[in-house]
């Protein structure tokens, strides 16, 4: 809850607001080079390790999505968020932990096997529901990261359109790390032919890619939806874990 974290100093805030005007900067910026318009882009603000009153503050100056990584963090906070804030999954989630969020998030995103597809569309249905998802692909190939190959995309994408409690609306991807921007730019590319590509199977409309390190180019590369948490609220403060009784 939001009592676990120390209270924010005048200098964080205006920290975060700071970045906050950066950040539309560099989307206008970014799709001013790629002939967009920026109401095309959903800014997501990443909440790991964030403090609700930081998060608070990025809603009250019009950020409408946040984007969770992990179910008990999630919960933990969930009570002392602005209720007009819009709460969207993204970490990885295991399938017995769907049943906790179902009712709680607007859409998940990290849907990388029919497996799971499957346990959200039974919570789905026993709560009455349908849940909008993103598809989450590992358009690197990496074997540290989750995501569905690129080949066997289109037929996960079938098979979830059998579904009734579940709905895709689009992809999500969580690239190699580079600071390179043509590397950058080269990965976000064949993401954005894989959408093109899924969108004459099925009615997507998201592709979120981009992240702190990396947005402007996704951007460039017709990302929708870009989540960002560093960039936003500064450097991640990981508490230390708590001492063994043993």
């Amino acid at each position: 809850m939001e009592n676990e974290f120390a209270p924010c100093t005048e200098a964080q805030k205006l920290a975060v607001l700071e970045r906050l005007a950066d950040i539309r900067q560099n989307i206008a910026g970014s799709c001013a080079a790629a002939g967009r318009d920026p109401s095309e882009i959903t800014l997501m603000a990443v909440t790991k390790t964030v403090s609700p009153e930081l998060i608070n503050l990025a809603v009250d100056h019009g950020v409408k999505v946040l984007g969770e990584n992990r179910v008990q963090e999630f919960l933990s906070k969930r009570e002392a968020y602005r209720s007009s804030a819009e709460v969207q999954f993204i970490g990885h989630l295991q399938t017995n932990k769907v049943k906790q969020i179902i009712d709680k998030v607007s859409l998940i995103q990290s849907v990388d096997s029919l497996h799971l597809a499957e346990a959200v569309n039974k919570a789905a249905e026993q709560h009455g529901i349908i849940m909008p998802v993103l598809l989450e692909v590992n358009i690197g190939g990496e074997s540290s990261k989750s995501g569905i190959s690129a080949e066997a995309l289109p037929q996960l994408l079938e098979d979830v359109g059998k579904l009734k409690n579940l709905r895709a609306d689009g992809l999500m991807t969580i690239p190699p790390p580079t600071a390179d921007e043509q590397e950058q730019m080269q990965t976000f590319s064949a993401m954005q032919q894989l959408y093109q590509q899924m969108q004459q199977l099925a009615p997507l409309h998201t592709l979120s890619m981009g992240m702190s390190g990396d947005y402007p180019a996704a951007i460039r590369c017709g990302a929708t939806l870009v989540r960002i948490g560093s960039a936003l609220f500064g450097a991640r403060f990981y508490p230390p874990p708590a001492p063994s009784l043993i």
